[in-house]
């Protein structure tokens, strides 16, 4: 159920505009969640700006996908898991297994990718202040500082997408419907 406006180009705030018919050229679709950014131009350029400063991270797309499927299932966003599962698969390449793993939470068969999982979900759970091992396990996967930062870079992401969407209510978009995810109330309980 909606509980924010999801506003289009013609009734969002002068200063969304732009950005909305920017975003919906690029994706030939407008998702709901620009949708309910809208009602906040600062919040719709602010996601705009970071999404475009996460995507020159070191970390690969594979990566990134990874941060953002285990953010959003963490925060129990089912909008995020369906737009990431359909990214992870579609831009990022990776198979079913790693991405049924990665919505549920559980261990990923690429040792990489599940370093990345387990360090996403260890910055969630400690608010950064993960322990040491935790740290050295991220490393010893082949992972620097800035690594380890740009994590913190895509949980903040995830953060603004995942709480907007879960105030705002936004529904799936069409697009997105082949990847629903409906773990919300599992993945909620065990963050």
């Amino acid at each position: 159920m909606t509980r924010l406006p999801l506003r289009t180009i013609e009734d969002a705030p002068e200063a969304a505009k732009e950005l909305l018919i920017t975003a919906q050229k690029r994706n030939r679709f407008l998702p709901n969640l620009l949708r309910v950014l809208a009602n906040a131009p600062v919040a719709l350029e602010t996601y705009l700006t970071v999404s475009g400063i996460n995507a020159r991270s070191s970390l690969s797309v594979a990566e990134r996908e990874t941060v953002q499927i285990t953010a959003a299932a963490t925060h129990g966003c089912g909008f995020c898991v369906a737009g990431h599962t359909s990214a992870a698969y579609k831009q990022a390449g990776l198979d079913k297994e790693a991405v049924e793993a990665l919505r549920d939470l559980g261990h990923v068969p690429d040792a990489r990718l599940d370093a990345v999982a387990r360090f996403t979900k260890a910055v969630i759970a400690t608010r950064g202040r993960v322990d040491d091992v935790e740290l050295e396990a991220f490393k010893s996967a082949g992972f620097g500082d800035q690594a380890a930062l740009e994590v913190v870079l895509g949980v903040s992401l995830a953060t603004l997408c995942n709480f907007a969407n879960n105030l705002g209510g936004s529904p799936l978009n069409p697009q997105f419907e082949p990847y629903r995810w409906d773990g919300v109330r599992a993945a909620a309980a065990k963050g």
